[in-house]
């Protein structure tokens, strides 16, 4: 696996993210025609985050969170594009028709889900930390989410990314 480079915000990946915001802006959702992610683009208060972290209630058991993780049919089902995924550390993934790729670097059955992952777009070589943090309550899980490392400026396009095509998905999924 390639090593984890975290950069700091060049001046080409500050010219890259506000074309990809420009160009956000003008489709209005997250995903355009053709199924490629639009960046949405980032509020002055949130410019210098480099880390989210979220929590979501699924109606569905951890066990059943973890094997949507990790198994490309259910993923693919899930986000309506296609996905591939080598369900074990180490193994590769490329979600949303390749827009996103990274490698599993922990994975702790049905609790913990640690993934080195990158927009396809971000220069080769530059990958953030997720980390899903699976904890049964009730009849349901608690998804706990941090997602570190990731440029300045990509925040709110991040933030907004994970609510729509993760948390609403998973909870309609396993409706």
């Amino acid at each position: 696996m390639r090593s984890i480079e975290l950069k700091r915000m060049t001046r080409r990946r500050a010219v890259a993210g506000a074309a990809m915001a420009l160009g956000g802006m003008a489709g209005g959702t997250m995903f355009a025609e053709g199924g490629q992610m639009e960046q949405v683009p980032a509020k002055a208060s949130n410019s210098t985050r480099t880390s989210l972290h979220q929590e979501w209630q699924i109606s569905a058991q951890p066990s059943q969170v973890y094997g949507l993780l990790l198994d490309a049919k259910q993923f693919a089902k899930m986000s309506t594009l296609p996905a591939e995924i080598d369900p074990k550390e180490g193994g590769a993934f490329s979600l949303f028709q390749g827009q996103i790729v990274g490698r599993n670097v922990e994975l702790v059955r049905d609790e913990r889900v640690v993934q080195a992952w990158r927009p396809a777009h971000w220069e080769a070589g530059m990958y953030s930390m997720v980390r899903f943090a699976l904890k049964a309550q009730g009849a349901g899980t608690l998804v706990v989410l941090d997602h570190t490392g990731f440029p300045e400026g990509d925040f709110d396009h991040l933030d907004e990314g994970w609510k729509a095509h993760y948390a609403e998905r998973m909870e309609t999924y396993f409706k």
